[in-house]
């Protein structure tokens, strides 16, 4: 603790090239669960399908027993916002479906979610999910030329603020975090504008960055299962997030397989590989 704040636990550049391998793996187990997401199949499915691919590649999941989480993958499903328990839920058309997981390999851990529409999208529906893509994008591109963690928020908030059409809700209760040799380490990284700065961004800090919106109000509520969160007026919601590494020369985004230079190449940031 540091006048009275957790301490953040700073990698070496061996250590981020490990949480990429971890983070490659986690991309692929998604790629998999996202694929697999169609009318017809349960949320059960789709966890199947990820812990297969964390199996073969010798990865074991963060997710599974986390405090007692009893799936490898969360998946919400239209209302449900985030940490949705897999199970006999059956994907039906134009259902939009957020997908959490994480690996660990090595002792090292990566944390990503994606957002995919089941079969038929509704057009407000997706452009929830694209807004929330490119809010996270915004976000990777402050943790490149910022300062403070605070500045992630701020590039978050801003530009969910500047796109046209019916305003979407930032959730202010479920914030991103630090990773590494835990899933969720200190700092807490904030999707909305704050009066905190944050800690500052030097090399060795990695972040996953995790706005989730909401096409209606940001109030939510936790179901009885003590897992489960939902929107309390019942409108949809969206998370997309991705672990990100800050090293000397650069960050690498350490859960996509080019490190994240599509996206961020519109938005001007190019990311470079862990020396």
């Amino acid at each position: 603790m540091a006048f009275g704040q957790p301490r953040i636990e700073y990698k070496t550049n061996a250590q981020m090239r490990s949480m990429h391998a971890a983070g490659l793996v986690l991309s692929r187990a998604l790629d998999d669960a996202v694929a697999a997401a169609s009318p017809g199949k349960t949320t059960k499915d789709l966890d199947a399908v990820f812990a297969a691919v964390l199996k073969d590649a010798g990865a074991t999941s963060n997710f599974l027993g986390y405090h007692g989480f009893p799936a490898t993958i969360c998946t919400s499903v239209n209302e449900e916002v985030v940490h949705g328990i897999p199970g006999g839920r059956v994907l039906q058309d134009g259902d939009i479906l957020s997908i959490d997981g994480g690996a660990i390999l090595d002792g090292w851990h990566s944390d990503s979610a994606r957002t995919v529409i089941v079969g038929t999208a509704d057009p407000e529906d997706q452009r929830l999910s694209d807004v929330t893509e490119a809010a996270m994008w915004h976000g990777i591109s402050a943790l490149a030329t910022g300062k403070f963690v605070g500045d992630i928020g701020n590039a978050v908030d801003d530009y969910v603020s500047s796109v046209p059409g019916k305003p979407l809700g930032i959730l202010e209760d479920y914030v991103g975090h630090g990773i590494g040799s835990e899933m969720h380490m200190s700092p807490d990284v904030p999707n909305y504008r704050t009066n905190h700065r944050g800690a500052k961004i030097r090399p060795g800090l990695c972040l996953a960055i995790e706005p989730m919106l909401v096409r209606g109000s940001i109030e939510t509520a936790v179901l009885e299962d003590d897992w489960t969160v939902v929107t309390t007026d019942g409108k949809r919601s969206c998370q997309w997030e991705h672990s990100v590494a800050v090293h000397e020369k650069g960050i690498w985004v350490l859960s996509a397989p080019d490190g994240g230079a599509a996206k961020l190449a519109p938005l001007g940031v190019v990311p470079v590989p862990i020396p």
